[in-house]
């Protein structure tokens, strides 16, 4: 599986943005897609992960309630739908997948070039 992650741009404080995971490959559709980020001088944190077939989700303590992820495994692509965004939400966004539990944070084999956010204040 090869991942893009791409729709990361400048946004101002309480705003919104939608992440995008465009993966080729056949193992797309089998596998658990998480979202991950990095911030500058921090290291990385887990966002969020949804299961195979999309019915179960996983968010990190910092977006719940802020950030939505789904998926369209027709389309091979994975998203990550941020709200209310904060400063705090500025990093790297990087999305992967991986076979298995959605509630465990390793085991992402596969990993995309990342999509920086920027929020300003």
């Amino acid at each position: 599986v090869q991942l893009q992650a791409f729709g990361g741009g400048l946004v101002q404080t309480g705003g919104s943005l939608k992440l995008s995971c465009a993966a080729s490959g056949r193992t797309f559709s089998s596998s658990t897609v998480g979202w991950f980020r990095q911030a500058p001088g921090k290291e990385r944190e887990f966002v969020a992960a949804i299961s195979w077939g999309g019915v179960s989700t996983y968010y990190g303590d910092s977006v719940k309630g802020r950030f939505i992820i789904s998926r369209d495994n027709t389309k091979n692509t994975g998203y990550l739908a941020m709200s209310s965004l904060k400063p705090d939400d500025t990093a790297v966004y990087y999305c992967a997948t991986k076979r298995g539990d959605i509630t465990t944070i390793d085991g992402y084999g596969h990993w995309g070039q990342g999509t920086e956010v920027t929020v300003s204040s």
